[in-house]
């Protein structure tokens, strides 16, 4: 395999396994979100804020992966 094989195979893998951890960790985070709401449902709004400025951290991590990986794609520096 090629250099350039390599750098796709593994920007593939950035992307995918990223998009995958951000997706098992929001989901974690909702389900903790609602057990939290059911038990004392007067925390809610406070609750709420928490979770979408955690859920939104979380989508920012994957998003740093996926320009790491099309740095890596687009301007390779482990070509030439």
């Amino acid at each position: 395999m090629t250099n350039v094989a390599l750098v796709a195979l593994a920007c593939g893998l950035i992307i995918g396994l990223g998009a995958i951890g951000a997706c098992i960790g929001i989901a974690l985070m909702g389900g903790k979100y609602l057990e939290a709401a059911a038990r004392q449902p007067e925390l809610m709004n406070t609750l709420q804020t928490k979770m979408f400025l955690l859920a939104g951290l979380i989508d920012a991590a994957f998003l740093i992966g996926v320009g790491i990986a099309m740095m890596f794609a687009f301007a390779n520096p482990f070509q030439g």
